[in-house]
C-alpha cells in the first residue's frame, strides 16, 4: 500500500499525538508500506495564508493511486476542498478534535469545530486514538460508526520503574506546557501537602505556548514551593528514561486527553497514576492503582495526592497492580497492523 502522510511541521515535535503519529507511520514502513510524510508549513490548527497555500500544494502533488491519511491537527487548512476530499475518499487521524482544546476563545473553538464537523464525515475512513474520542465523533462530529475505527497507541517494552529508593516521593508529569495539561492544578493540589516529603518533576516542551509556560514556570515561586519543583523541558531518549526509573509515582492533571500517552507509559512501567478525568485520560485507570479526580478540582486531587505520598505501603500494592496491568497494554507493531487494516 502506498500512503501519503500529511500532518503540520515539524514532524519531529515531542508531544503524544506526533509521538503517535511517528511510530504508527514506522510501524507501516516496517511492515513494507511505502509512507510519505508531508509536512505541511504554517500555522496550525487554525489555519493561516501560508498553512493554506501549503495544504493545496501538498494536495495538487499527492500520488492518484495511494491513501491519504490528514491528521487532524492540520485539516482545518483543507476547508474549502471539500468535493476534492468526498473524491478521494480521504482518511482522518483524529487524536481529538482540536476545538477542544483548552485556553481557546470561544470564536476559535467553535471555528475549529464547526470546520471538523463540516470535513470530517466526508472521509472515507476516520481513524480515532480511543473509544471516548470515537464516541465524541460520533455524536457531534457525525461521523458514521461503519466509517469509525478505534487504534490506540501502542505501548514500548520498558523496564520497570524501581523508584527513588529514598524517603522523599518522586512524583513525575509529563505534557507540554500548555493550559490543557493541568500541571496549575497539580502544584497547586501539592502546594497543599507542605507537611509530607516530595519532589515534583515535569517535562515537557515550553514552546507551544511561551505565555503559558512563563506562568508555569513562575508558579512554583508564588505557592512557596520552588526548591520542590524543577521543569526540565522536552525529554526523550536515555534522559527520560532514568526519570521514569526514578519516579515513584506519576500525576497529571490533564484538562482532556484524547487517550493519554504518558499515563499507558506510566502503567507500562508499574508506577501508580493520579490524573483528572477529562475526555480518556482515566480509560486506563483502576483503583487498584491509580485515582481519579476531577479536572481543576484542586481539593479532590490534594487529598487524593495526600493519600499516595504519605502510605509507602499503598503505593507498592498499587505499583504491583499497575505493572501486572500495564504488561496487557498493546505494542506498536499489533497497532500499526490494525491502523494498516484501516486504510485497506
Amino acid at each position: 500500500m502506498r500512503i501519503e502522510f500529511l500532518v503540520p511541521a515539524p514532524f519531529d515535535l515531542v508531544t503524544g499525538g506526533y509521538g503517535y503519529d511517528r511510530r504508527i507511520t514506522a510501524g507501516l514502513r516496517d511492515a513494507g508500506h511505502s509512507v510519505t510524510v508531508h509536512e505541511l508549513d504554517g500555522q496550525h490548527p487554525w489555519p493561516d495564508d501560508v498553512a493554506i497555500a501549503s495544504a493545496r500544494a501538498t494536495w495538487a502533488v499527492l500520488p492518484a493511486e495511494s491513501v491519504v491519511v490528514i491528521d487532524n491537527l492540520g485539516l482545518a487548512s483543507f476547508d474549502g476542498l471539500e468535493a476534492e476530499l468526498a473524491a478521494r475518499g480521504v482518511v482522518v487521524l483524529n487524536h481529538h478534535p482540536t476545538g477542544m482544546e483548552t485556553g481557546l476563545s470561544v470564536a476559535l473553538a467553535d471555528g475549529l469545530i464547526a470546520i471538523e464537523q463540516k470535513l470530517m464525515p466526508l472521509a472515507h475512513r476516520v481513524i480515532a486514538t480511543s473509544t471516548t474520542t470515537a464516541a465524541t465523533l460520533r455524536e457531534r462530529f457525525s461521523v458514521l460508526p461503519a466509517h469509525l475505527t478505534v487504534v490506540e497507541p501502542g505501548t514500548e517494552a520498558a523496564p520497570r520503574s524501581m523508584g527513588s529508593g529514598g524517603g522523599t516521593v518522586q512524583i513525575l508529569s509529563i505534557g507540554s506546557l500548555i493550559p490543557r495539561k493541568g500541571h496549575d492544578v497539580l502544584m497547586r493540589a501539592l502546594a497543599k501537602l507542605f507537611d509530607l516529603d516530595w519532589r515534583l518533576t515535569i517535562a515537557g516542551s515550553a514552546r507551544h505556548d511561551p505565555a503559558c509556560a512563563a506562568a508555569l514556570q513562575a508558579l512554583p515561586e508564588g505557592l512557596g514551593i520552588a526548591a520542590r519543583v524543577r521543569f526540565l523541558g522536552e525529554m526523550t531518549g536515555a534522559p527520560l528514561a532514568e526519570l521514569w526509573q526514578q519516579a515513584d509515582l506519576f500525576a497529571l492533571a490533564t484538562e482532556y486527553e484524547g487517550y493519554g500517552m504518558a499515563i499507558a507509559e506510566a502503567l507500562k512501567r508499574g508506577l501508580p497514576v493520579a490524573v483528572c478525568n477529562g475526555g480518556a485520560a482515566a480509560a486506563l485507570v483502576r483503583p487498584e492503582y491509580g485515582v481519579v479526580c476531577h479536572p481543576g478540582d484542586v481539593e479532590q486531587l490534594s487529598k487524593a495526592l495526600r493519600r499516595l505520598i504519605f502510605d509507602a505501603r499503598l503505593r507498592g500494592m498499587m505499583a504491583e497492580a499497575a505493572w501486572h496491568f500495564g504488561q496487557t497494554l498493546p505494542d506498536w507493531t499489533k497497532q500499526a497492523e490494525i491502523f494498516a487494516q484501516a486504510l485497506a
